[in-house]
């Protein structure tokens, strides 16, 4: 959404003090605000996001990466998601000049697998394979969970039991400027710290519980890790 479009989704329900979620919902959660910056260091410009590519960045925190997707066509809010604790929302569409953008939590909703730099299992694929008969999904190759980008990250086969955590991007038109400001939906940060401690320890330090900044680098996936598992 624009950058009127958030502050407006932001305060919706806040008339009279209502709340913007209903009571039981998955409501979304604010974390710092953190600019988006290309590979050189430049901030990233939504227009420029090649279509259909892996991107990654790390948000809310150091260690945990999510996606970001030019999905190539405008993106419409999706009907509701439900967590794998039965909390429901509703994910808000794409942003950008042609709302196609799109972001999403890296950590599959299954077990946790996660793009490292080493290796990853997990990515968006734009074809079907013969192991994927879905084209233009995110793609979990430990156990062959799928996720849909276009409608809030939810699952369209395997056995991850919840959407993928979305990550919500502020749009500034002026600048055509992109933030990540939170969250919304299942997150999984504290299992995926738990599970993965000593592995992040060794590659972050103390970093990796450390909040992501006021901006985050985007990289091309294969720049992020070294080999990218296909199935």
């Amino acid at each position: 959404m624009q950058r009127r479009d958030f502050i407006k989704f932001c305060a919706a329900g806040a008339a009279a003090g209502a709340p913007a979620f209903a009571a039981g919902d998955a409501t979304a959660r604010f974390y710092a605000r953190s600019k988006l910056l290309d590979e050189h260091g430049a901030p990233l410009r939504a227009a420029a996001i090649p279509r259909d590519r892996n991107l990654i960045f790390n948000y809310p925190y150091a260690a945990t990466p999510c996606f970001l997707l030019n999905l190539g066509r405008p993106v419409a809010p999706a009907a509701r998601l439900r967590t794998v604790d039965q909390r429901s929302y509703e994910w808000q569409g794409g942003v950008g000049p042609d709302r196609s953008v799109v972001a999403y939590s890296a950590i599959c909703a299954h077990k946790l697998s996660y793009p490292t730099r080493q290796i990853s299992f997990i990515s968006y694929r734009a074809e079907a394979s013969a192991s994927n008969r879905h084209a233009r999904v995110i793609h979990c190759c430990s156990e062959h969970s799928q996720y849909d980008p276009a409608a809030g990250g939810r699952v369209v086969a395997g056995p991850a039991p919840q959407p993928l955590a979305a990550i919500l991007l502020e749009h500034d038109p002026a600048a055509d400027a992109l933030y990540a400001v939170g969250t919304l939906g299942g997150e999984l940060f504290n299992e995926f710290f738990a599970k993965y401690e000593f592995r992040l320890a060794m590659e972050y330090g103390a970093a990796a519980h450390r909040a992501a900044g006021s901006a985050v680098a985007v990289l091309p996936l294969e720049n992020y890790c070294r080999q990218q598992v296909k199935c």
